[in-house]
């Protein structure tokens, strides 16, 4: 049986503050479908690189599976710089990429050579599961090439500031614009795990981008040309700007979001539940501390205020490691890792909380990566009819009394609106009463809702059904599944209120992201953040080396000979 600790209270960890200090752990996505690879020797070959002496055409890679062959094509085009933006409204990209199900020589390349690069407006086929588009980080891009043409390794500290050679800008899935839909891959076998499928997507555009670069400066530089070396291979990820409507997605798929936590929260506190510390652990961890320190000044942001989140954390890890993993008798003592966790909850920042929970979660495998079994959800809500008015009030005191914390007669709890942008199709946010559209808002007002339908609630008549209320108050319907729905699952709800004047979604966007996988959270907003993903991840022919699962907070180092 294995010992858990008490989880953490959802008071605490669903906090907008708390969740926005989010780091990668072992089970987050990319870690898992990494080992998940590994594990079930997954091989990936190049089987079409067919690019001009610009690095325009194509790359299609197989990936063979224990389920059945996959093929990813990667399309690269021109692209004039006054048509390159990141936003979800553009029309052409450097770049576009299908991941479908079956052998290369089974699907149709020059069908998707057509049709990807107009993504949406283009046709997808039901053996496609995934859709996506990347822009080159052109500065980058035209210096690694610049330097490989002519026989030397890319500048480190170049990389370093970027870490990428392109971004996406979407990844698609699930049965949009016509794709095969996640219920089919799933009965295919290839992915039964939430983002699995667009992950290994990105850790395709990846490679796409390193024999793109390596292809770029062999055509300019001839003999002189010399490859990327490999560990700065190792170090390029993949960017990402992620704007708002990762947050939406997340209210609206709050069973995913609770078992997405809980598995986070179980693994944290198993290890707490860790009595003894075994030599080779705390070597190991001592060494991962060492390596985060410095990934923390490899982590760049033009943001002040992530720019002094980095600073503290910094400041008390180095503090950390003096005090603690210094100190043998401490770390001979029963429950080490749950008496550091108490010590960082009184003393440390909340960066430096959730680092040290990531951190300490490296050693133990064994003990907590079964958890990544966890994370998929169906999304189903369910009325009780036959349940009783004074039920459903008593169910949201106990299961919402956060939600009823919050005053909206107070206009500042409900200063802001969500709303999806016709002209950006992308989501918003508005200001209630300084901007129109306030009629058109999604439901992401949660606590307000749950205050709204308690107080009509406290002045029905407590014998009267869910079925009689709702057919008085049909406004509540929505609200009242979701009550009844979600209140067993603790971790569903950020206890937040999201329409506050001082909400600030990037927390959200970053829970998110942690959960996928992304370091380096670089805020241009309180609306938007530039992530990496896959950086330090091994190559393709790395996954069955015995370290390729070891690339927690990767640091970038000069080229090796």
């Amino acid at each position: 049986m294995v010992l858990t600790a008490p989880l953490r209270p959802p008071e605490t960890v669903m906090r907008l503050k708390r969740i926005g200090s989010f780091h990668p752990t072992r089970i987050s996505f990319a870690r898992t479908l990494i080992r998940r690879m590994a594990g079930e020797g997954w091989r990936i070959s190049t089987e079409v690189l067919d690019l001009d002496g610009d690095g325009f055409g194509r790359i299609v890679y197989r990936v063979d599976t224990p389920k059945g062959p996959l093929t990813f094509s990667g399309f690269a085009n021109p692209l004039d710089p006054s048509e390159r933006t990141d936003r979800v409204i553009a029309e052409k990209w450097d770049a576009a990429f299908v991941l479908s199900i079956g052998a290369p020589e089974a699907i149709d390349i020059d069908r998707l050579a057509r049709e990807a690069p107009l993504q949406e407006m283009g046709r997808c086929g039901d053996t496609d599961f995934v859709l996506s588009r990347a822009n080159k980080s052109v500065r980058l891009f035209e210096s690694v090439v610049a330097a490989l043409s002519e026989g030397r390794q890319p500048d480190v500290t170049e990389i370093a500031n970027v870490g990428y050679l392109m971004r996406t800008t979407a990844v698609y899935g699930n049965g949009k614009f016509g794709m095969a839909d996640f219920l089919k891959a799933g009965r295919e076998g290839h992915f039964t795990l939430p983002f699995q499928a667009e992950m290994l997507c990105v850790y395709l555009i990846r490679e796409f981008t390193l024999d793109l670069v390596d292809h770029v400066a062999r055509a300019r530089g001839g003999d002189r040309a010399v490859p990327m070396a490999r560990n700065l291979r190792r170090c390029f990820g993949i960017g990402n700007a992620t704007g708002l409507g990762m947050a939406p997605y997340l209210v609206n798929h709050p069973k995913l979001l609770h078992n997405w936590i809980t598995a986070r929260e179980t693994a944290i506190a198993r290890v707490r539940a860790v009595e003894h510390a075994s030599d080779a652990v705390i070597a190991t961890l001592k060494g991962l501390l060492d390596r985060v320190l410095e990934h923390l000044r490899q982590w760049p942001t033009a943001d002040a205020g992530q720019q002094a989140e980095i600073a503290r954390l910094d400041r008390e890890l180095t503090m950390v490691r003096a005090q603690f993993f210094s100190n043998e008798a401490w770390l001979s003592e029963p429950y080490p890792w749950n008496r550091l966790a108490q010590w960082a909850e009184s003393e440390a920042s909340l960066e430096t909380q959730e680092m040290l929970n990531s951190l300490t979660l490296e050693p133990y495998g064994p003990l907590i990566d079964e958890l990544e079994n966890t994370t998929a959800s169906d999304e189903s809500e369910t009325t009780e009819p036959s349940m009783s008015a004074g039920s459903l009030q008593g169910l949201i005191e106990e299961a919402y009394g956060w939600a009823l914390t919050y005053d909206f007669s107070d206009q500042a709890a409900e200063t802001l609106f969500w709303y999806r942008s016709a002209e950006k199709e992308e989501p918003r946010l508005g200001k209630r009463r300084d901007e129109p559209g306030a009629e058109l808002e999604l439901p992401i007002g949660i606590a307000r809702d749950v205050t709204r339908l308690h107080h009509v609630l406290a002045d029905t008549n407590p014998d009267a059904s869910v079925a009689e209320f709702l057919i008085e108050h049909p406004e509540f319907r929505r609200i009242a599944r979701r009550v009844q729905s979600l209140a067993h699952l603790p971790y569903a709800e950020f206890r937040d209120n999201l329409l506050d004047a001082g909400c600030e979604p990037i927390d959200i966007l970053r829970c998110k992201l942690s959960i996928f996988g992304a370091v380096k959270f670089d805020p241009k907003s309180m609306l938007w953040t530039r992530i990496a993903l896959f950086q330090g991840a091994p190559l393709p022919d790395e996954l069955t080396l015995p370290e390729a699962d070891d690339w927690f907070a990767p640091v970038l180092r000069g080229a090796e000979p």
